[in-house]
């Protein structure tokens, strides 16, 4: 006797559905945004990469163990070897959705006459070139979280246990393959690093050196936003658009200034939300928690909300403690 899942029995109903499905792949069909059927950089490939570059700049924090430091130049020498094998193949897959859809960047290149292997191994060389840079910023960004937050105890708890020198650690590298115009393998990365802190920061986000994200679940910083620096952070701040411009056929203009900038030595306490391109939060200025602010703010200001009216009254039919201990 057959049972309800047979093959066999749905075998007619499964052709049916592959068939009905079919043309929703299709590169002909015009609902298809695009070739949804092309080489795509594979997640795994990207996160692992990221991972071993994570381990580049902060070792221990994903791969623990003891290395010696007669070791350490065979270390930093393998994770470079490493992360090239596993992330070239990733960049090479991700360059021609430069020219993919509505938010294409590259302007005066023909795709036709690039040849994206070359692309890559230019672009890797490049980013690999930047990563001396970025263990300089990740090292300002380490002692920032430690002078800034009292319950620091020594440098390498922040190290290894901080998610939001995690965050901004990925960030920099993500940001860095951005700036070199590599799509999708950067989204991939931020996604991964929101999934593990809590914190959505996009990779087009211009951010100073030691910056610190407090307790980092919740925030969000979108993709045009400047941030200076030493700045500080706390859970739950937003930073980003009031609204998108549209063009003539009712899509999102891309790549416009929309989020905030935010100059040297400021402070945002938890929950605040600061939209607009327009919008500049001035130098050492502090930002009070639960703020919602869309106007630009002078240098050295002190913004805050005013209070709602605090009421504390009994439970009705409740004794009070006092009365139990009678």
């Amino acid at each position: 006797m057959n049972s309800p899942t047979d093959p066999d029995k749905y075998a007619q109903f499964f052709y049916d559905t592959a068939h009905k499905l079919m043309p929703l792949y299709s590169d002909a069909c015009e609902d298809v945004p695009e070739k949804v059927l092309s080489e795509y950089p594979d997640p795994e490939e990207v996160v692992s990469a990221l991972k071993m570059l994570i381990d580049l700049l902060l070792p221990g924090r994903m791969k623990p163990g003891t290395i010696g430091l007669d070791d350490f130049n065979v270390f930093l020498l393998r994770r470079l070897s490493h992360t090239w094998r596993h992330l070239r193949p990733q960049v090479e897959r991700s360059i021609p959705f430069r020219w993919v859809g509505r938010a294409a960047r590259t302007e005066g290149c023909n795709p036709s006459e690039m040849n994206v292997h070359e692309e890559s191994n230019r672009v890797l060389e490049a980013f690999f070139s930047r990563l001396p840079c970025i263990r300089k910023l990740v090292i300002e960004d380490i002692r920032a979280a430690y002078d800034g937050d009292p319950a620091a105890l020594t440098y390498a708890e922040v190290q290894l246990a901080y998610p939001g020198l995690l965050a901004i650690t990925a960030h920099r590298l993500a940001h860095e393959l951005y700036l070199l115009d590599v799509p999708v393998v950067t989204r991939i990365m931020s996604e991964w690093t929101h999934g593990q802190t809590g914190v959505d920061l996009h990779p087009g986000a211009r951010i100073g050196h030691s910056f610190f994200i407090d307790h980092a679940t919740g925030v969000v910083i979108g993709e045009t936003t400047n941030i200076g620096n030493r700045v500080k952070i706390y859970q739950g701040v937003t930073l980003g658009a009031k609204s998108f411009s549209l063009d003539d056929e009712g899509h999102p203009i891309k790549h416009v200034k929309r989020h905030p900038t935010v100059e040297d030595d400021v402070i945002i306490y938890a929950n605040t939300t600061i939209l607009g391109g327009d919008t500049r939060i001035g130098c050492g200025s502090i930002v009070g928690a639960n703020v919602f602010l869309n106007d630009s703010v002078p240098p050295n200001s002190i913004v805050t909300t005013n209070h709602p009216e605090l009421r504390i009254q009994p439970q009705k039919g409740k004794k009070g403690c006092n009365e139990d201990k009678k």
